[in-house]
């Protein structure tokens, strides 16, 4: 009898965040099994054990994985974003509400086949996040995780549900009696704004910054489409796959909680404008406002705790805000453009 194989489960794997942990976890040595409705990149799936083409509510699909595979850790990455969700909010909830419920079963299913619990690591979102004014926000200085959770927006809602439904998971699912081991050990992180220099912005709320930098490496005016004033977290990339890594390789009972903030910088939207125009002298960059957006990043904090984290396990970001335009951001977007 073929006895299942131990692997890295990664859905959504063709995402940057995706293409991050599949490179950084393939050079550790362990085998890795993805799950994304594209296809890979042939590069990247030349570093996987097994590519499962599908979606992550294809529970036939899921069945085979189980039987097939040993999966001690889940990096669930896959998700309808920000923008495309206010559009079509019934899809939303059901890829990244009813998608998420059917990997938790899943892991549940696997802790309980193999017996021993499945990490589980949830790339949350400052969405989680609802201020209902300006002057709320301004007073509520960095705000903590329990703080301001009522969010705005469908992918907010649908992020925050399946932070308690994975905090359910973990501590009460099946648990019938004092010695109930738990099989699901669940580990979210709040990701501010993500910014990346090797992807196109995808029209994202949180956007302006990338879209400021793509547009003066090309030449182009860029209406920015939120005030001067505007502040949000933001993170570079890189810091987004080592805080995943992190907190997956955590010790559990150095954890106090099952979600997390990170941030690394915040900075209001004329502070970006100013350091890209000081790499870019001739770049246009004015604002239009967008009043949905405007009113979605408003309810945003300008800035969040993550003290939790950074006492826990050990967060800290490598690029602060000079360190992520001037030594990433912008040479990585310039040679782009150049080539």
């Amino acid at each position: 009898m073929r006895l299942r194989r131990p692997v890295v489960l990664i859905t959504g794997a063709g995402g940057e965040i995706g293409h991050g942990l599949v490179t950084r976890i393939a050079a550790a040595g362990s085998p890795i099994i993805t799950l994304d409705v594209n296809v890979l990149e042939r590069p990247l799936a030349r570093l996987v054990a097994r590519e499962f083409t599908g979606s992550i509510n294809d529970v036939g699909l899921l069945d085979r994985i189980l039987a097939e595979f040993e999966v001690d850790r889940v990096f669930h990455l896959a998700a309808l974003l920000s923008s495309r969700s206010e559009f079509t909010p019934v899809a939303a909830h059901h890829v990244n509400v009813e998608g998420t419920l059917n990997l938790l079963e899943f892991a549940q299913r696997q802790g309980e086949s193999h017996g021993r619990p499945v990490t589980f690591v949830y790339p949350s979102s400052i969405a989680a996040f609802g201020l209902p004014d300006p002057a709320t926000k301004a007073r509520a200085a960095r705000v903590r995780e329990d703080e301001y959770a009522h969010p705005q927006t469908m992918y907010g809602c649908n992020k925050l549900y399946c932070e308690q439904l994975g905090d359910y998971y973990a501590k009460h699912y099946k648990q019938l009696s004092a010695d109930a081991i738990a099989r699901v050990d669940f580990r979210a992180v709040r990701f501010p704004g993500l910014i990346s220099a090797l992807t196109l912005p995808a029209g994202g709320t949180s956007d302006y910054a990338p879209e400021m930098i793509h547009g003066a490496a090309k030449g182009e005016t860029y209406h920015c489409f939120v005030r001067p004033d505007t502040t949000i977290p933001f993170m570079a990339m890189p810091d987004g796959v080592d805080a995943l890594l992190q907190v997956a390789s955590a010790p559990r009972q150095r954890l106090t909680r099952t979600t997390y903030n990170l941030t690394a910088f915040s900075r209001s939207a004329s502070d970006i404008r100013e350091v890209v125009v000081r790499a870019f002298p001739y770049a246009t960059i004015e604002y239009r406002i967008d009043p949905k957006r405007q009113a979605i990043v408003d309810s945003w904090p300008a800035d969040v705790d993550d003290s939790a984290a950074r006492g826990d396990w050990g967060f800290a970001p490598r690029y602060d805000f000079d360190r992520a335009f001037e030594d990433y951001l912008i040479p990585t977007i310039r040679e782009r453009y150049r080539r």
